[in-house]
Parts: C-alpha cells; sequence; structure tokens
C-alpha cells in the first residue's frame, strides 16, 4: 500500500480524499495556490506546497509544478479529484514516467472516452446505444446551421472536451445556432483548451441517468447501480440520487451490462461513470443512449457510497496499488435511498447568478442520522472568482426515497450561511416540490416548473400559521428580555399580550400563553399552536417542536416584525399591537423606482463583448452585451424596446455587481 498521497485538487474533493488516506494510514500531501492558502484542505494535511498565484491555468492545471511537489515531499501516488488535471491523459502519462502511481484509470482509457468524439465512435463499436447525431469536426458557423438542419431540430452543440456542463448550447432553430456556436467553441477553448464542436440530436422530455462503474487491473469490473441526476441548471447538475426512481431492475441489468461492455473495450480500471440520456416518453426504457464516460470520481459520488455501503476513493487507491476488488457483480447490493444537493454561491432571486465574497457565518446541519456533509470551505474564508462556486454538498440516507426528501428538507432549514448568496432556499423548494416527489423528473425540470425564474417557495396556510405562531414567541420573547432588563418581571416570557402578525397578505391575531417547557398560541379564529422548545434573543435558529412535528427556522430581527427564513423562502413576518397595526392600514405604501432602461451587470465579471453603440435602435430580448463569469458566458438582453443612450463600460472591462453597462433613452 501507498506510503503517502498527494492530491492535485482543492475544496471540498481534497478534503474528501484526505478523510478517507487519513483512514487509510496514509499520509497526505495538499497543494493550493494563493488564494487557498489558509484553505481547509491545506490545513487537513500532513504536509502543503504552493503552486502559483489564484488562476487555475497557474496553479491547479501546472502539471509540472505537481509532479515537482510529489517528488520533493516523497508522495508514491496523486489523486486528481475531480476537474482540473483528472481526465488529462497527458497527466496520467507523465505520473507514470515519474515513478508516481495516479489514483484513476490508464492514460489510454482517460484519452479514448476524454475525446467525445471519438468516445462515441468507441461505444458505437462496442455495442452501447449512441444518440444520433454528426460526430466529425465543424469548422465554421454555415457548417454548423448544415448539419443541425439534417438532424432536425432541436440539437445540442456541445465542445468535444467539455464536461461540468460548459461547452453546451441548445438550439431550437437556425437563429440558435447561428447565436450559439460561435460562444460554444470559445468556452470549449477557454475551459478545455480546445474548441472542436459536435452536435447531435436533443432527446425531448430526457432523463439524465448515470451508471458507476468499478474495476481493478486484473480484468474485474463492476456496475455499482445508477444515479438521476436530472434536475439541472444549464446543463450543470443541481440534485443526484440513488438509486433512480424511473429506472426498473431489468433496465439497471440492461446498463450496467452496457456500461461495463465498453469500460472492457478500453482497458477500464478504476472508478469511472457512464452518462446516459433516457427518453422519459418511453415507459418501457428501451430508449436510452450513451452520452459520455467520465474517466473519474464523480462530484455525486457519494449517493452511490450510501446505497452500496462502499467508499470510492478507498477503492481507487487499493485497484492503483494493484489490489484486487474483493467482490464481484452478484455481491454488489443496493440499500435505501440517498439524495444529494449542491450548496451553490449563486443567487436564485437573481438569476442564480454566480455570487463570491467571504463566509461570514458558516454552519452546515450536524452530520448524523444519515445526513452527511461534504465541503473545503470554512467560517470567514473566501468563495473566489477563480473556482468553481460550490459550497458544499449535503447527501441523506434514508430507508425510503420519501424520508430522504424529507431528511434534505429537514437539513436544509439548519444550514447557516451569511456573506453571500446561496441556492439552500431553492433547493428547499425542489425538494418540496410535487412533482419532484412523485419523481416525474426530466433534465428541462427547472426551465419548465421555474419559467419565470425563482422568487421563494410559497408559503402553504399552514406554514404561514406556524410561522405566525414562531414570531409571536420570538416578540414576546424579546418582550419579556426588555422587561426582565427594567427589572418588572422575572417570568422568562411575558404574560398573555395580544399581537397582529402579518405575511404578506395573510393576517393573524394571536395570544401566547407560556407554559412549563413551551408556549402556546392562539388565533383569533379559534385554533392554537403549542411549541416546545427554548430560544435565546440573539440565537440564529429557532428550533422547536409545533405541536409534536419539528420545525427549524433561521431567525433575524427586522424593524416592525422578523425575518423567518424556512422551507425554501425568507419570510417578512410583522408582529405588532393591536392599536399601532390598525394606525399602519393607512400608510402609502413606497414604490420601487424603474431600472428596465438600465443595463446592469448581474455579478462580477468580465465584460467580452458589447453588441450595441449609442444611438442603436433595440428590441426587447436582443441581445447587447456579454459578460464572463467562472468561464461561463452570459448573454445579457433587452428588457424593453428603445434607442441606446450611452453606453458605460468598455469590452475587457472588469465590472462589480450591478454596474451600469448601458442606459436607453
Amino acid at each position: 500500500m501507498f506510503r503517502k498521497i498527494l492530491v492535485a485538487n482543492r475544496g471540498e474533493i481534497a478534503c474528501r480524499v484526505m478523510r478517507t488516506a487519513k483512514r487509510m494510514g496514509i499520509a497526505t500531501v495538499a497543494v493550493y495556490s494563493d488564494a487557498d492558502a489558509d484553505a481547509p484542505h491545506v490545513r487537513m494535511a500532513d504536509e502543503a506546497v504552493r503552486l502559483g498565484p489564484a488562476p487555475a491555468a497557474e496553479s491547479y492545471l501546472r502539471a509540472d509544478l505537481i509532479l515537482l511537489a510529489a517528488r520533493e515531499t516523497g508522495a508514491d501516488c496523486i489523486h486528481p479529484g475531480y476537474g482540473f488535471l483528472s481526465e488529462r491523459a497527458e497527466f496520467a502519462r507523465a505520473c507514470a514516467d515519474a515513478g508516481i502511481a495516479f489514483v484513476g484509470p490508464p492514460p489510454g482509457a482517460i484519452a479514448a472516452m476524454g475525446d467525445k468524439i471519438e468516445s462515441k465512435k468507441l461505444a458505437k463499436e462496442a455495442g452501447v446505444n449512441v444518440v444520433p447525431g454528426f460526430l466529425g469536426e465543424i469548422a465554421t458557423t454555415e457548417d454548423a446551421v448544415r448539419i443541425a438542419g439534417d438532424i432536425g431540430y432541436p440539437v445540442m452543440m456541445k465542445a468535444s472536451a467539455g464536461g461540468g456542463g460548459k461547452g453546451m448550447r441548445l438550439a431550437w432553430s437556425e437563429a440558435d445556432v447561428r447565436e450559439g456556436f460561435e460562444a460554444t467553441k470559445r468556452e470549449g477553448l477557454a475551459s478545455f483548451g480546445d474548441d472542436r464542436v459536435f452536435i447531435e440530436k436533443f432527446i425531448q422530455s430526457p432523463r439524465h441517468i448515470e451508471i458507476q462503474v468499478l474495476g481493478d487491473q486484473h480484468g474485474t469490473i463492476v456496475y455499482l447501480g445508477e444515479r438521476e441526476c436530472s434536475i439541472q441548471r444549464r446543463h450543470q447538475k443541481v440534485v443526484e440520487e440513488a438509486p433512480s426512481p424511473f429506472v426498473t431492475p431489468e433496465m439497471r441489468r440492461r446498463m450496467g451490462e452496457q456500461a461495463v461492455a465498453l469500460a472492457r473495450a478500453v482497458g477500464y480500471f478504476s472508478a469511472g461513470t457512464v452518462e446516459l440520456i433516457v427518453s422519459g416518453a418511453d415507459p418501457t426504457g428501451e430508449s436510452f443512449y450513451f452520452l459520455e464516460m467520465n474517466t473519474r470520481l464523480q462530484v455525486e459520488h457519494p449517493v452511490t457510497e450510501a446505497i452500496t455501503g462502499l467508499d470510492l476513493v478507498e477503492q481507487m487507491i487499493r485497484v492503483a496499488a494493484g489490489e484486487p476488488l474483493g467482490f464481484g457483480q452478484d455481491e454488489v447490493t443496493l440499500t435505501g435511498w440517498a439524495i444529494e444537493n449542491r450548496v451553490y454561491a449563486e443567487d436564485p432571486y437573481r438569476g442564480f447568478l454566480p455570487s463570491t465574497g467571504r463566509l461570514v457565518r458558516y454552519r452546515p446541519p450536524p452530520a448524523r442520522d444519515g445526513v452527511r456533509v461534504d465541503d473545503g470551505v470554512r467560517e470567514g474564508g473566501e468563495v473566489s472568482i477563480y473556482y468553481d462556486p460550490m459550497i458544499a454538498k449535503l447527501v441523506t440516507h434514508a430507508d425510503t426515497r420519501e424520508a430522504a426528501i424529507d431528511a434534505q428538507v429537514q437539513a436544509l432549514d439548519r444550514f447557516e450561511i451569511d456573506g453571500l448568496g446561496t441556492n439552500i432556499d431553492f433547493l428547499s423548494a425542489l425538494m418540496q416540490h410535487p412533482r419532484f416527489r412523485e419523481g416525474a423528473l426530466t433534465t428541462g425540470f427547472i426551465a419548465e416548473e421555474f419559467p419565470e425564474g425563482f422568487t421563494g417557495a410559497a408559503p402553504s396556510p399552514e406554514l404561514q400559521r406556524r410561522l405566525a405562531a414562531i414570531a409571536s414567541v420570538l416578540d414576546a420573547t424579546y418582550a419579556a428580555r426588555a422587561a426582565r432588563i427594567e427589572g418588572q418581571l422575572g417570568s422568562p416570557i411575558s404574560p398573555a399580550t395580544d399581537r397582529v402578525v402579518t405575511l404578506g397578505d395573510a393576517r393573524f391575531e394571536t395570544r401566547v400563553e407560556p407554559f412549563e417547557g413551551g408556549q402556546l398560541v392562539r388565533f383569533a379564529d379559534g385554533g392554537t399552536i403549542e411549541l416546545v422548545g427554548h430560544w435565546r434573543p440573539g440565537e440564529p435558529l429557532f428550533a422547536a417542536m409545533l405541536d409534536d412535528e419539528p420545525l427549524v427556522v433561521r431567525v433575524a430581527c427586522i424593524r416592525g416584525g422578523w425575518r423567518l427564513i424556512a422551507r425554501g423562502a425568507a419570510h417578512r413576518v410583522g408582529v405588532l399591537p393591536p392599536h399601532v397595526a390598525a394606525l399602519t392600514r393607512h400608510m402609502i405604501e413606497k414604490v420601487a423606482p424603474d431600472l428596465s432602461r438600465l443595463l446592469l451587470c448581474p455579478m462580477p465579471g468580465l465584460l467580452t463583448r458589447l453588441h450595441v453603440a449609442p444611438g442603436d435602435r433595440v428590441e426587447a430580448g436582443q441581445p447587447l452585451a456579454v459578460v464572463e463569469a467562472m468561464k461561463m458566458e452570459n448573454i445579457l438582453r433587452s428588457q424593453k424596446a428603445g434607442t441606446v443612450k450611452s453606453v458605460n463600460a468598455a469590452e475587457g472591462e472588469s465590472l462589480m455587481v450591478d454596474a451600469v453597462i448601458l442606459e436607453l433613452e
């Protein structure tokens, strides 16, 4: 077995690999950029080596510096994690040439599967179903238009070396191809150093299913069931689960056998994933097609670990050391259900734009009772513009899918992150969505269910009453503290006091009555809610049993009431005495200014293109500018028709969020 492992990565995956290595008694080496000098993975490692400046091209993508670090520290193996150099065949070869074991598949398999055009040809030869399309190189936009027309719309344009949702554009028409082909080439070049693009038929009502394979260097290859990865945004996975609610045992067997056949055809060993697109419109499950093979560990591997009981990182290390797998296909069992949510630094209320900055507060839910949190951040740390915006992965495992989903909702309520925007509210809304709970998933789920964007999960009437009860108790607790400070009370909560609580258009009249161990909230309409729990002013979480059901709410005191965050939304809850509430009904509401004539930069980024100049006439929906952030191009469009009055920024300029790019007359 290896003595020392260097993890050629950062963040949560570096921490994940190190935890297993330490359990196996293997010393660990971290590498880091200047942006990560004080990162958790650096602190966790036994040794750490600086690579260079923050940009990945000058640090984590420098294979020469990583190999030098391995030689200087005496590391006898390198685990690449995922992303960065994990699927670079030349890096695996360089490791072999240096006499350092690469914890992953052989270079030939990486090369064969890393080129999406060639991999589809190999898959077809191995008897694997492939999506209809054009697998040759496409030189110009005119060629792309002709080929897309021959295939038939809709089509998907993909960077040949792409992955992780980058370098992909869906085209429903010739206009989409003309607008998106060059952008796809640029994203492929920027992210992967390869601007080749291919086009294939877009399968409508598709589900994204992937098969986890694992092989050793002695010819044994098994499949470890499937993962459902259909909940995606911009081709980036958001939610993954294992097993899939769509896949039957027979489908699993056929998919798994094709995945193993492909792995065997390229001489594969280590962990890998064969990704399939499945037509959700075909209830027989016959219409599944090969998309690509990821020759590395996947972000979503924890859900497979949860239902199989295997540590995939440990298996990869043992395979790299030449050990045979200790089990065969017949011994693979799937137990329970697991779901993973990716917690991203992005603002779902602003079109999911990246959100960078300092983690002023970071408190993940406790890792217990089937709850697992994989992260690589710390309170006070920075989420940088240079790397992927994922903060953490929240995984729940339970006996049933419904129980795993419920556990996600409860854990998300306990996730405390302040200082930047996150998608926690959106994830909670997804977990509560009736269609998600039914398992009726497609890759278009988010676009179909949130066509106007995300504005927060609308609270049910029952949740509104619960939040009103909580706000009443919070207010009563604060009033009691004020009274104790003034020496008027000795009890922990004030005597029964009437309150008027408002939440959106809902209005409740309440009274809080203390009892030993909790409070009873009476509503003027005759209903009651019993709260059992204790909360001190200033605590960010209010956790209690409400009529014997648990509810955790993140709380903040605001003018005239409370900001309560729970179950997929932040709710402004007003709490006032009845006589004050009567006066507020006659106040004039302030109208927000109209900003539709301004094109504002929606995130920190680089202005790469300007399509208009002063005096140009524009129409609603017309592209005005392109801003690049985290290697993704974001097309900014006009909200209305008008004439460009002024342009306030230039191509190549770095912009802050809400910077005015241009103004319409």
